[in-house]
């Protein structure tokens, strides 16, 4: 006989009781992405994107950080806590952008460009890092290419976010490396034409990961943050969100009194979806699939990410929705 339902949600309930005493037994926090699935979202003491979700953990005196997110993200944490032992529950949970590139392929780029910096997108892996300049993240990536002494710059991994940087600083002369998100770059303009003449009254909203065809026809272009922001502080009732799906069943949950709508087919990161609260406990419980990054590597990457917060230092950083 199938379990009911009310059955699954005592056992989910139960679990989620587990998992915060545990936590505070090993003097744990838990960190998730605002791309993860919801049940995830309400067991984290930190919910929003990844750079922010890094720099919370940073600041806590936990011992180890349970990071609900991509390989990168995690990689990241362990940049800037390396002190705090790492977990990524489900070690598969990688980032197809941040595969794309390699130290070998960044190194041939570079030496086709002598002398340009290289601005690497946070979604890149720590080993990416240390072989570049100045780290940055979709919502601060202009002013990081703005604010260097450069008239080009090498932008990796992510051609959408270049592309809207070189937009954006059209001053500079971007070289831009030729790595995509596949979650943002199956969102096509002609679903967004065509949701805009379904919908007309509606605000469209894009992050800049996605294909640039599809950044141009949106009435607002933001990063994970940019858009949680627009839309919880705008009066507009009717929202298209070209993004993830996690970002916008959030949004969907907190903003009731709004409607929140999105693109078929579903843009949907499979690799975000592999953490549960069940491997979450697993992992907290066996403390298994550290993260750890050779201490060679350790600093050059850190101080990518240093600069670019001390950059960054001026403009508050998002701290995530009000409530788990």
């Amino acid at each position: 006989m199938a379990q009911s339902v009310v059955d699954r949600t005592a056992e989910k309930l139960e679990l989620f009781a587990k998992i915060k005493d545990l936590a505070k037994t090993k003097n744990a926090v838990i960190l998730t992405h605002i791309y993860q699935r919801l049940e995830v979202q309400r067991v984290a003491d930190f919910v929003g994107d990844s750079l922010m979700l890094s720099k919370q953990a940073q600041e806590t005196d936990a011992d180890i950080i349970v990071f609900c997110g991509v390989h990168f993200m995690a990689e990241t944490a362990k940049l800037l806590s390396p002190e705090k032992k790492v977990l990524l529950p489900d070690i598969q949970s990688g980032c197809p952008m941040a595969d794309m590139i390699n130290i070998e392929d960044l190194r041939k780029f570079k030496a086709e460009h002598p002398g340009a910096p290289v601005v690497c997108y946070v979604n890149s892996s720590a080993a990416i890092k240390a072989e570049s300049d100045i780290c940055c993240t979709s919502t601060n990536a202009v002013d990081i290419v703005r604010s260097l002494d450069s008239e080009e710059v090498i932008f990796v991994p992510d051609k959408g976010l270049g592309a809207w940087v070189q937009y954006k600083v059209p001053e500079k002369k971007i070289h831009i490396y030729d790595g995509f998100c596949p979650t943002h770059w199956q969102i096509t303009a002609e679903e967004v034409d065509r949701q805009r003449i379904v919908h007309p009254e509606a605000i469209i909203i894009a992050h800049p990961e996605c294909d640039p065809e599809v950044w141009r026809r949106a009435d607002f272009v933001g990063s994970t943050s940019q858009i949680y922001k627009f839309v919880e502080e705008s009066a507009g009732k009717k929202f298209i969100i070209l993004s993830e799906q996690g970002l916008v069943a959030r949004m969907q949950a907190d903003f009731r009194d709004k409607e929140i709508l999105t693109v078929f087919p579903l843009p949907l990161c499979p690799n975000m979806k592999y953490h549960s609260l069940e491997n979450l406990y697993q992992a907290l419980d066996q403390e298994f699939t550290e993260i750890t990054i050779p201490d060679t590597m350790l600093e050059p990457a850190k101080d990518t990410i240093d600069q670019m917060i001390e950059i960054s230092s001026r403009k508050k950083m998002w701290s995530g929705p009000k409530s788990a």
